[in-house]
């Protein structure tokens, strides 16, 4: 099965050569951002991806052994039906929506209501990007769900065995995918307070990750479980980010570094705070 990325790109861009009414400005400055704060947050997000990633490198592979002992009894109701899927051609055509949905806010270049807030926009982004691929990598890091193809004993042994076989939970390419096209809508749809095209943005940003998280449901890369809560954790990043950063509330939700003392150690961490 072969998907194209032109249809996805293709209703993003639709509405950036629409005419807009000139009440539909945005306000003079829609986000807040604060280089201190944001930056430490995005760099929270970066540590928590080394520390993920490197967790990820150091996981005990499969064996042979392991794998003539596996079964997919083994699996919880739920998912079971997926353990054995196996698809070479799935997993490839799952990376072009992937890969496409990360070049999805740059349209907003294109965007006239757009170029005055861009570089909140992209530190926004970037912002989104790392807490997506942070969570991802660490909660992957610290689990060891087989994925599907571990169960299918028609894959090559080289795939049940590769060395990611454990990252079953939870779908990174669906999250990541999500946070990027809930993204760019959430950002379209504070630009755009009454363009008629929301619906259709919305409606592109959730098909995609959806499609991409099929993809790797049939590939036999994650169970449904793994692409549920990906989605959800992707979607709830892309959409809060930019919403927690919004400059038009008298009263506001903000995202912020937090650190306290608790059990005799040190911790660091975000919390989110709400201003009356």
């Amino acid at each position: 099965m072969r998907i194209s990325a032109l249809p996805f790109l293709f209703v993003f861009s639709l509405w950036l050569s629409l005419p807009l009414p000139l009440h539909a400005q945005p306000p003079e400055k829609i986000y807040h951002t604060s280089l201190l704060r944001d930056g430490l947050i995005t760099a929270g997000g970066v540590t928590m991806a080394v520390t993920g990633s490197l967790l990820l490198t150091n996981k005990d592979r499969l064996t042979e052994a392991d794998l003539a002992s596996i079964n997919p009894d083994q699996v919880n109701k739920f998912d079971r039906w997926a353990a054995g899927n196996y698809s070479k051609k799935a997993q490839d055509a799952s990376d072009i929506p992937f890969y496409t949905s990360f070049a999805l806010p740059l349209l907003f270049l294109a965007d006239q209501n757009a170029r005055p807030h861009a570089p909140d926009i992209y530190f926004l982004y970037a912002q989104t990007v790392s807490l997506a691929g942070g969570l991802y990598a660490l909660t992957a890091g610290l689990t060891n769900r087989k994925r599907p193809n571990v169960y299918a004993t028609h894959a090559p042994v080289e795939e049940r065995l590769h060395k990611y076989a454990t990252n079953s939970f939870f779908a990174g390419h669906t999250a990541a995918t999500a946070s990027a096209t809930f993204f760019t809508a959430k950002v379209f749809h504070d630009l755009h307070p009454n363009s008629p095209w929301r619906p259709v943005v919305w409606t592109a940003a959730a098909a995609v990750p959806a499609t991409v998280g099929y993809l790797r449901l049939k590939a036999g890369k994650h169970f449904l479980s793994d692409n549920l809560i990906g989605y959800a954790v992707g979607a709830s990043i892309g959409i809060l980010v930019p919403e927690l950063h919004k400059n038009n509330h008298e009263t506001s939700w903000r995202l912020v570094p937090s650190s306290d003392a608790a059990a005799g150690d040190y911790l660091q961490g975000v919390a989110l705070t709400k201003r009356f």
